[in-house]
């Protein structure tokens, strides 16, 4: 059965002899509430009396009014609270009670009158014989021009909405402000090929006939806010009926629907000769019937709408109309509409509007989740759905198993709107099932990465179900991050300990011991952490230290160095991190420091930060590392300790006899003497200085180290230590380049001397200067500044003879 939103009830068939029929046929008609008026083509007008029941055979006729003419009544229309009925015919305007059909004595007739519309107390009429718009105030005794529009045109239709008035003339569509009298032009038109048609829709809007067979909508400001009604050629007349727009044809009147521009219904009726709109229906006329198209009531539309799986339409409809239904019920039946047209685009594949409207209609996610046979068993036995489903559930199945693209296309649909839902008010009553439904998705399409985020992330998963899932696909990665979140730690961590060691393979995880080595660090379980932290050493210390290390709370240290005593590249990473980071001061630590630094001095680079570490720091026991250092063929490393307790002679001396490398002796003394005075940089210069002459073997040696430190040798030291029989050609680049330093430092220091007596000259003179001016300070001397007296003997007197308190000359400042 095809939806209905008008059903047609016959309310009057006039009765006439055959000879009279052309005669009295009904030219207009004109409702208001329960009062039928028509006017006939022989200059009658009839009154006729509804019933208020649906039952035509109560209807009666009222009284009948011939005019004085006998030409056809054009228009009618009723003003109900002056109780006036206008009647147009033979051009001439008149005024009768509504009721009574009696003439109106005080209102005379208006001639020349073309057409005419009413608007509240406004009467418009239009003249072809003047070619103008007409305005009139009307009352109930009188009528009144108030204002004149011209056009220039004959008028073919009036339409008035408010103040604002839409006319065709014989090639365009007009708009007319009755308040101001302008004018604007919209759009041309072909009466000779189509019927002129203007109506007006309500709130400031109005529907015109326009070109290509287009209901066009027109604000009263000239703007279109919705786009045009695609309507038959032969369309004759127009009512509105919100939400409805009705069309007139010589055979059939149409209906469309305002809010989706689409036909609805098609009402057949021969020989239809006009239509008028009321707020309940429409009445449509043919030369001796009368018919009235009432609007089925709301509810029952949109019950018919869904019935006929037109849920989406029934929305709309529910959406226009709000006052329909109180606001609970709207609520819930706008849920179950959207939830109805979802179900329609889903089995269509329209996945994202169903998504949408699944969404906004709070779907209960189940509802979805058991169609789908494959992860049906995460839902609990006491679900039953709301929506018969079942039948097309079964044909789903079967498209499914033909067709391995559709069931793609309906497994990425299931995830994006169970994702889509987690967090609304529908899913939190059943996270469980959502949350495990998604997971067990994930898991079957081998989307590693979602499932990692979703196992990970606070979830409502059950163990129960998803962990066998899991372990059935090779997921452990994701099975111990799913532990995780549910705050089993310890399983988890056990789960990833056996992937690392190879006893369960993912192929979807890499740096599982990463994570370990990441979870492990920001844990509060302390327990755990010591219960996991040997076997992660064991694997690898440099990143099994991090555990310690980049913990937001840190663990006793002297726990952790029992601990890492076993694991000497973690326990120097921890010491470095003890002293580096947190400054420790503590003497065990840096003595610990140095000699794991000891114990690893075969590499190369272990051995640069030993040598640093014992040049800068002063909170190691030099006795402790001394003692392991003096049986190794740590040399420099000897020398900086004994360097350390003073013994800078006993260091060089054992550096030259150990290692014969001069380089050593001399880099042992720039590190030696580092920010230190001068006067010891000399002396340990030599020192080493005089082991070279004493050995006999490092002439080339000393050479060398006078030409590189001629600032630091005194030359009479150096001439006295150098045996008797080196020439003085071997020793000219020094003597030379000495004794220029010394004349260099003798200027200087002349210099420096001069400048310091011209500063001491200059001072003079600003003092002799000063005291040429003489001022005495008395009793009545007060300060410039802070207008109060002298009460002491300290103050200071400006170059303008301003005398203040010191303490006010310095707040000035």
């Amino acid at each position: 059965m095809a939806f209905k939103a008008f059903t047609q009830t016959l309310v009057y068939e006039k009765q006439v002899a055959p000879r009279e029929k052309n005669k009295s046929s009904i030219q207009c008609l004109e409702c208001c509430e329960q009062n039928v008026y028509f006017g006939t083509k022989d200059g009658s007008v009839q009154h006729l009396i509804l019933s208020t029941d649906r039952d035509s055979r109560q209807n009666r006729e009222g009284r009948l009014r011939k005019l004085g003419s006998n030409q056809p009544v054009v228009k009618l229309r009723a003003i109900p609270v002056l109780n006036h009925l206008l009647v147009l015919s033979d051009r001439s305007l008149s005024a009768l009670n509504m009721f009574s059909l009696d003439p109106i004595p005080a209102l005379k007739k208006i001639q020349q009158v073309s057409l005419f519309e009413t608007s509240d107390a406004l009467l418009v009429t239009a003249s072809n014989r003047k070619k103008v718009i007409q305005i009139y105030s009307v009352t109930v005794d009188r009528w009144d021009v108030v204002k004149e529009i011209p056009l220039g045109q004959d008028a073919l239709a009036l339409a008035t909405d408010g103040t604002s008035l839409c006319v065709a003339t014989l090639d365009k569509y007009l708009l007319c402000d009755l308040d101001s009298g302008s004018i604007l032009e919209l759009f041309p038109h072909h009466h000779s090929r189509q019927q002129v048609i203007a109506t007006s829709v309500g709130g400031g809007e109005f529907l015109l006939n326009g070109p290509r067979s287009l209901g066009v909508f027109v604000m009263k400001t000239g703007i279109c806010q919705r786009p045009p009604l695609q309507w038959p050629e032969d369309v004759l007349a127009v009512g509105v009926c919100l939400p409805y727009i009705l069309t007139l044809q010589p055979r059939a009147v149409s209906v469309y629907s305002l809010l989706d521009r689409q036909h609805k219904q098609t009402v057949s009726l021969s020989e239809a000769a006009g239509l008028s709109s009321t707020s309940g229906g429409v009445f449509a006329f043919t030369d001796r019937e009368v018919f009235r198209l009432r609007q089925v009531p709301l509810e029952d539309q949109i019950q018919a709408l869904v019935r006929h799986e037109r849920a989406e339409e029934a929305l709309l409809l529910l959406d226009a109309v709000q006052t329909c239904h109180p606001v609970d019920s709207r609520k819930e039946l706008q849920k179950s509409l959207a939830c109805l047209a979802g179900f329609h685009h889903f089995h269509q594949e329209r996945f994202s509007e169903a998504k949408d409207l699944f969404i906004q209609g709070k779907l209960d996610p189940r509802e979805i989740i058991h169609l789908y046979s494959g992860v049906r068993s995460v839902l609990l036995e006491d679900f039953r759905s709301e929506y018969d489903q079942d039948g097309k559930g079964r044909g789903l199945q079967a498209r499914w198993r033909a067709d391995r693209s559709t069931l793609d296309g309906y497994l990425t649909f299931l995830g994006d709107f169970l994702s889509a839902a987690r967090g609304t008010e529908a899913a939190l009553q059943c996270s469980t099932e959502v949350d495990s439904a998604l997971l067990r998705l994930y898991a079957e399409q081998g989307d590693s990465e979602r499932l990692q985020v979703l196992a990970s992330s606070p979830n409502s998963c059950s163990l129960d179900v998803c962990g066998p899932v899991l372990e059935e696909h090779d997921r452990y990665f994701a099975l111990g991050l799913l532990y995780q979140s549910h705050g089993k730690h310890r399983d988890a961590l056990e789960i990833w300990m056996k992937m690392v060691d190879g006893d369960y393979k993912d192929p979807s995880s890499s740096d599982v011991y990463g994570h370990m080595v990441r979870t492990l660090t920001a844990m509060e379980d302390r327990d755990t952490v010591w219960m996991f932290a040997d076997w992660i050493l064991l694997k690898d210390q440099e990143i099994g230290a991090q555990i310690f290390m980049e913990r937001p709370d840190r663990l006793e240290a002297g726990d952790v160095l029992d601990l890492l005593e076993k694991y000497p590249l973690a326990l120097t990473l921890y010491l470095e991190f003890l002293i580096v980071d947190f400054k420790s001061e503590e003497e065990t630590h840096h003595s610990r420091l140095a000699l794991a630094y000891v114990s690893r001095a075969d590499l190369a680079a272990t051995r640069d930060k030993l040598q640093l570490f014992l040049w800068d720091s002063t909170f190691y026991s030099v006795t402790t590392v001394y003692e392991r250092v003096k049986e190794t063929s740590l040399h420099l490393e000897k020398a900086i300790l004994m360097g350390k307790t003073g013994q800078h002679s006993e260091a060089l001396q054992m550096l030259l006899r150990e290692t014969g490398d001069p380089q050593v002796a001399e880099f042992y003394c720039l590190w030696a003497a580092q920010d230190r005075s001068p006067e010891f940089r000399t002396a340990l210069l030599l020192d080493l200085l005089q082991l070279y002459v004493t050995s006999g073997s490092f002439t080339h040696s000393v050479v060398d180290l006078l030409h590189k430190n001629l600032q630091s040798f005194p030359p009479e030291e150096v001439i006295r230590l150098l045996p008797d029989s080196w020439s003085v050609q071997l020793l000219s680049h020094f003597l030379v380049g000495s004794l220029r330093e010394t004349a260099h430092q003798r200027r200087m220091t002349m210099l420096q001397r001069s400048l310091s007596q011209v500063e001491l000259l200059r001072h003079k003179a600003i003092w002799m200067e000063t005291s040429k001016h003489h001022f005495s300070v008395d009793k009545l001397k007060i300060c410039q500044i802070c207008q109060r007296d002298f009460s002491g003997y300290q103050f200071v007197c400006n170059p303008q003879g301003e005398v203040r308190h010191s303490s006010c000359r310095a707040v000035e400042s």
